[in-house]
Formats: structure tokens, C-alpha cells, sequence
């Protein structure tokens, strides 16, 4: 998902899209005005299940996981006046039926810059029951919103890091498919069970809405069969010129290789570069395990 369109791409009309995707309503490909005061109606819900069903996803879907996201531009004021700052880490459990829209994402922050709280604490609970709302409202249940801010003096924990994990990126291989060509995928079943992480920094598509890039780094860890590496490689690329938001793009990679090459186990994780103050990174796991920790990569 992106935040901002540049101004020499033209804009697709949202309403064009998907009737049924809630684009119409949001704020991406649009000129928008920044407001400073604190307004949750901001927050633009898209509903999953159109682009699952997109990849045969039309009931349960055969993952678990969550999207990670980083907010590096939060701010507000305490009861003196006096501006705040804070980086936010969000974990939004893969289960709930919406996604958030990145650039509502960054009004909605921005709508806290002149607002006065007593504490970091109250913040943290705003930002989760708003959230909260937003990604659950289309539902009859509810769930919860990992929500943490790390202040000022906490900034030296956070970690830079690549993704652990063999990279594809040693292969010398050619590349002609520049959208998703599940076919390249392939395993061998004939060879023993393997254990492997695999990571990429090729990983670029494009935003749904403003056609502007998207840059990530990917990893795959699976047991199984043994996946072509080179295939694997060449399929990564394959998404380059993809339009898809960042959860889609993650969900489209695990399906194509859960079903192509029929690992027992299998987890994707991309870590996105930052648009707007924000990065996304979806991870999506077939097994349950504890997410991947907050570490950003260099190009983050």
C-alpha cells in the first residue's frame, strides 16, 4: 500500500477500481487536506475479502499472521503545550476483515500533531481503540491491536538489520516476466525434505491506485519438498511491474507457493520501505508461531 502520489503519475479514479474494495471513499490518489486536530474518522477500512477471493481464497484462508507496520512520524502535545515524539510499532492480526489505507493511516497520525494528552500511555490507548474500530467494523466480533510507542530514549533498541536467510539474489538468472508468473514456481518431491530460509531484495510492485513503486525484501521459510531457487528467484521479479497493495502482494506470493509447490510448512514475510512516515511489512505463516520482532532493514 502506498501514502503519497507523485505528481507526475496520473491518479486512477478509486471508484474505478472495485466496487466493492471501499476505494471510493479513501483518501489515496487524491489531494487531501492535513488536519492537526485529533479525528479518527480519518481512518479508512478496505475489506480483505475481494482481493483473497482474487486467489481463490474464499472461506478460512490457509494462514494466519499479521501486519507489522512502523510509524515514524507521531507527535502531539502533552498538558503543557509542549510537543511529544514517538516511533509506533502496530501489529494488526491478519484475521481482521479490513486493512487499513496507508494514506488515511498518515492523516489520521497527522490529527494528533496539535492535540494535548495527559500521557505517551493515553496515546497508546487512543491508537488502539481506534484502530480497533476501524479494522473490526464490518464484523460481528472483535479482536485486539498490538499498539507500542517507543520514546526518545529508547530509540537506541531499535534494530537495523537485513532479513536472516540465504539470498536469491547470488543467482545469475534472466528475467522476462515482469508480472506474477506462478509458474515458476516448482519442487522436487522426489528429493528428501528440506528446511530452508530464503530471502530477496528484488521484491518491487506498484501501488493499486497511484502506479507508484513499492520496494521491498521478502523471506521465505518453508520445510518440504526442495523449491527451484532459480525459479523461485524469477518469480519474485516477476511482481515488478504488479499493481497490488502490500497485504495482497504478501497473501498472492504465499498461495501461489503453498499450492504450486506444496511445502508442509511455509511462511512469508516482507518488509516494505517507508512512504509517508510509514513502512508495512505483512507476514503470513501457515503454522502458529510468534511474529517476526520489529527490526527494519537498512533501506528502511
Amino acid at each position: 500500500m502506498s501514502a503519497d502520489p507523485a505528481s507526475s503519475i496520473p491518479a486512477v479514479d478509486p471508484a474505478g477500481l472495485d466496487g466493492r474494495s471501499g476505494l471510493a471513499s479513501s483518501p489515496l490518489g487524491r489531494p487531501a487536506a492535513y488536519t492537526d486536530t485529533y479525528d479518527p474518522t480519518l481512518l479508512c477500512p478496505l475489506p480483505r475479502a475481494p482481493k483473497r477471493a482474487e486467489i481463490g481464497i474464499t472461506g478460512t484462508p490457509p494462514f494466519t499472521g499479521a501486519d507489522l507496520w512502523t510509524a515514524f512520524e507521531l507527535s502531539w502535545l502533552n498538558d503543557r503545550g509542549k510537543p511529544q515524539v514517538a516511533l509506533a510499532h502496530f501489529t494488526i492480526p491478519a484475521e481482521t476483515p479490513c486493512l487499513i489505507e496507508s494514506k488515511s493511516f498518515k492523516l489520521y497520525l497527522n490529527s494528533f500533531n496539535q492535540t494535548r494528552f495527559a500521557d505517551a500511555e493515553q496515546v497508546r490507548e487512543r491508537l488502539r481503540a481506534d484502530l480497533v474500530e476501524a479494522l473490526w467494523r464490518s464484523s460481528e466480533r472483535t479482536g485486539s491491536v498490538g499498539v507500542r510507542l517507543r520514546l526518545p530514549h529508547e530509540w537506541g533498541a531499535e534494530a537495523v538489520r537485513p532479513l536472516p536467510g540465504l539470498s536469491l539474489d547470488r543467482l545469475d538468472v534472466e528475467c522476462t516476466h515482469y508480472q506474477p508468473a506462478p509458474e515458476l514456481l516448482r519442487a522436487d518431491p522426489e528429493q528428501p525434505p528440506v528446511q530452508e530460509v530464503l530471502t530477496s531484495d528484488l521484491l518491487k510492485s506498484n501501488c493499486l491506485v497511484t502506479g507508484q513503486p513499492d520496494w521491498g525484501s521478502v523471506q521465505i521459510a518453508y520445510s518440504g519438498p526442495p523449491i527451484d531457487q532459480e525459479g523461485l528467484l524469477r518469480y519474485l521479479v516477476s511482481f515488478r511491474q504488479h499493481q497490488e497493495f502490500h497485504e495482497p502482494c504478501v497473501e498472492r506470493i504465499f498461495m501461489d507457493i503453498w499450492t504450486r509447490c506444496r511445502p508442509v510448512r511455509l511462511s512469508v514475510y516482507a518488509r516494505y520501505t517507508r512512504r509517508g512516515g510509514l513502512d508495512i511489512n505483512p507476514w503470513r505463516t501457515s503454522h502458529p508461531q510468534q511474529p517476526p520482532a520489529h527490526a527494519r532493514t537498512p533501506r528502511q
